[in-house]
């Protein structure tokens, strides 16, 4: 039994030292430069204001114009070439003009390079020289499962100083990805590398799931092979803990021991993160609870832009289906909005986010013994955050199952089970220390994660000096 343990960790070990090196080295990239997208923040600040003056049809006939049949949310934005509906289902999104229905999709360069150019004005950037560069359902950037309703995508160079580069959807013609050069560099030696995220590899969800997740269990095999081992050979001298082993193998020895708790639990939670519902719920609704949230509502009773004028400049109006009724919400700021329920009069049909009552009545369709809702704390040791900066976010405890739910715009952020908790502490608190006392004091945490990292490198490194002799020793002499 010794010797299997010892010649599969070997192996193992040369087999996966630069790997492990190469995890441990992209995940301190990672903790500061995390991987592309575009925020919350950024994608409004680059909204035009709808237009009043310009007529736009009735919700309704946008939602019939879209053929989304079980349509549960339509925004209208104002795009560079006039007022579009999206129009949003389960499964697909679609958008349409909103002076006449006709299809309001990308397909030519010159149309998104005018709504990449708008974009990036409104958000201060230098889109003077901009160009459209490429039209591709993938590359590095854009490989996420997220951008799968938009494929393909417009990518636009705007040729300042920053390098940036800005993706426009060809189905709804919305900015859905900018990137800077700086940005795109730290990511090829950080996520691109931690996650296996070659574009051939991950443009295929399947292939990469496989790949990576066998890949993080034949580590964290070698890994326990190696804590074993390493404890087995522990000698004790007088009252210290020595090693038997000599120049780089001792090292590796006393780094790995000083070390182990973390290597296997950061392994183990990484290996975690590759789950997808094999071991853990993957927080997911079900059938029938995504009827519910996702019930079509009766588009005729949206409040309409004729019912109700704009009254304030406005960057963006979505009509939502919540508990069976329509809601009108119209965002005036990034964190500023009006609510606007169908079938009730003003003004108290009004407000700016929905409430704790409107919660209720919906989570007790959704499960059985669902208590008040609650408001989730900042800190809360599930975190769960709005869109909107400064919004409630509503917890419904339905027994062992909870439900948290955006003030801001009814969309479910959370369903959890007790599979979904206990994965939350497995693999985001060991991973990433995301635990309530250290995101309180983000510099504690940060010199934690560094630290730790930066000794499992080392500890990494020690191993790839061992499997070069090994090697050499082996098929060189």
């Amino acid at each position: 039994m010794m010797g299997a343990i010892v010649l599969s960790h070997r192996w193992l070990g040369i087999a996966f030292c630069f790997l492990f090196a190469m995890w441990f080295a992209s995940g301190i990239v990672m903790h500061f430069v995390p991987f592309p997208s575009l925020t919350e923040a950024e994608r409004f600040a680059g909204l035009a204001p709808v237009e009043r003056a310009q007529p736009v049809m009735s919700v309704a006939d946008a939602v019939a114009a879209s053929g989304i049949a079980d349509a549960t949310r339509v925004r209208l934005i104002q795009r560079s070439d006039g007022p579009v509906y999206v129009v949003s289902g389960p499964s697909r999104v679609r958008a349409v003009h909103a002076s006449d229905g006709a299809d309001a999709s990308v397909e030519f360069p010159d149309v998104a390079l005018a709504i990449a150019q708008d974009h990036a004005r409104r958000r201060g950037l230098d889109a003077a020289n901009a160009t459209i560069v490429a039209r591709a359902d993938y590359d590095q950037w854009s490989v996420p499962n997220g951008f799968d309703r938009h494929r393909p995508l417009f990518r636009g160079a705007l040729g300042d100083a920053a390098g940036t580069e800005i993706y426009v959807s060809s189905r709804t013609g919305e900015v859905v990805l900018d990137t800077i050069r700086s940005e795109r560099g730290w990511n090829w030696v950080g996520s691109v590398v931690h996650w296996i995220y070659p574009t051939v590899l991950r443009s295929n969800w399947s292939l990469w799931d496989q790949v990576v997740s066998t890949l993080s269990l034949v580590a964290l095999t070698a890994a326990v092979l190696g804590a074993v081992l390493g404890v087995i050979r522990i000698r004790i001298r007088g009252r210290q803990i020595a090693s038997p082993y000599r120049g780089w193998h001792a090292l590796h020895h006393i780094i790995g021991l000083v070390s182990t708790v973390f290597v296997l639990t950061w392994i183990f939670s990484g290996w975690l993160s590759m789950d997808h519902g094999r071991l853990f719920s993957r927080g997911q609704l079900t059938p029938a609870e995504a009827a519910v949230t996702n019930a079509v509502p009766d588009w005729r009773a949206a409040p309409s832009i004729d019912q109700q004028p704009i009254s304030s400049p406005v960057r963006e109006i979505e009509w939502f289906a919540f508990k069976g009724s329509v809601f009108r919400r119209d965002r005036t700021g990034l964190n500023s909005q009006t609510l606007t329920r169908a079938g009730e009069p003003a003004p108290a049909r009004q407000a700016a986010f929905l409430t704790e009552q409107d919660f209720l009545s919906l989570t007790t369709r959704l499960a059985t013994g669902c208590g008040a809702a609650s408001v989730v704390a900042y800190k809360d040791d599930y975190p769960a955050q709005s869109i909107v900066p400064g919004a409630p976010v509503y917890r419904a405890r339905c027994g062992d199952l909870w439900f948290d739910i955006d003030g801001a715009d009814g969309s479910v952020l959370q369903r959890l089970d007790a599979s979904r908790r206990a994965y939350r502490w497995l693999y985001g608190a060991l991973h990433t220390l995301d635990v309530p006392v250290l995101m309180a004091h983000p510099r504690l945490r940060d010199v934690l994660i560094v630290g730790l990292c930066a000794l499992g490198l080392v500890f990494s490194v020690t191993g790839i000096v061992i499997g070069w002799r090994r090697l050499r020793s082996t098929f060189v002499t």
